[in-house]
């Protein structure tokens, strides 16, 4: 588990961190959002143990992570900017990796290799950069990490590989209760994969929830009535949202889905549809709620 606790960060006169609290579960993918700027990589740093707070506790399983050789065994960053040695290969990587890694698995790097069609013998400066981050994340992966730190992962990668590396680290998390902690500004990437998100905004957390929590919590219903509607239905439900088209109402809804048909029914809609939310709608009305313009914090 990875537990944070009142960290702070400064660089020189700027305040990077400031007092963030978040808790990532062993075997979850926990996807962190914000801004540019707003300390999400940073953040990750302290966690991967590239640099140390200020002040607070960064640990893995009740243990600090800066300067733990041990601990840092078992964990993999994957940067926004990639770094490999200078004119290396793939092969001349996977060696490295392996004196670092007691669990790198050789077998699997073979096997990678034939499904992402790689020559280890290249030269990584000359691939593309969808390219080199595939062999960031084969290395990544072989090394059979207990953490796995990505920040903005999927940046170059085309569907098809994108896929597939997908399936890769749910499998692991599945089978080895691998812990990922992702970042990214991409919320659908987010929404496929992550059990958790939380939000961070100019250095401060907003929003740390389950997704399943957030979800079964905010419903998009549609209705319409035959003729025009009480308006007492809409001090029964905790609106967020409401928007009308016509005859037909559109709302953004709090409460239990089962709740919330029953309200509506009894009023007896011709129309009524529950739709899905998607995390980026969800986030807007959270932010919106919270006070929070939501084209500062997520774009």
């Amino acid at each position: 588990m990875i537990q944070i606790e009142q960290v702070r960060k400064k660089f020189e006169k700027s305040l990077v961190l400031e007092n963030v609290n978040l808790t990532v579960k062993k075997g979850s993918i926990y996807g962190l959002l914000g801004s540019n700027g707003a300390g999400k990589t940073t953040l990750l740093k302290a966690i991967a143990g590239i640099i140390k707070q200020d002040q607070g506790r960064v640990q893995i399983d009740g243990m600090p992570v800066f300067e733990n050789s041990l601990l840092k065994e078992r964990i993999v960053f994957i940067p926004d900017q990639l770094y490999f040695f200078s004119q290396s290969t793939t092969k001349q990587m996977a060696s490295f990796y392996a004196n670092m890694y007691p669990d790198w698995d050789q077998q699997r790097f073979e096997h990678i290799q034939q499904l992402l069609d790689l020559n280890p013998r290249a030269k990584i400066h000359k691939f593309s950069k969808g390219m080199q981050r595939q062999v960031a994340f084969w290395l990544a992966l072989c090394a059979k990490p207990d953490y796995f730190i990505l920040d903005e992962p999927f940046d170059g990668l085309d569907p098809v590989i994108r896929r597939k590396i997908k399936s890769w680290i749910i499998q692991d998390v599945a089978e080895r209760d691998m812990t990922v902690l992702v970042s990214s500004h991409n919320l659908q990437e987010v929404e496929d994969i992550c059990d958790a998100i939380g939000v961070i905004h100019r250095g401060k957390l907003l929003i740390e929830n389950s997704l399943d929590d957030l979800k079964s919590d905010t419903h998009k219903v549609q209705f319409a009535f035959k003729q025009e509607v009480d308006d007492s239905l809409f001090t029964k439900l905790e609106i967020v949202e409401k928007e009308q088209r016509g005859s037909v109402y559109i709302c953004v809804v709090r409460g239990s889905a089962s709740e919330i048909e029953e309200t509506i029914a009894a009023y007896h809609p011709v129309i009524f549809d529950l739709l899905p939310l998607t995390l980026e709608e969800i986030f807007i009305y959270e932010m919106e709620e919270a006070g929070y313009a939501i084209e500062n914090i997520l774009l």
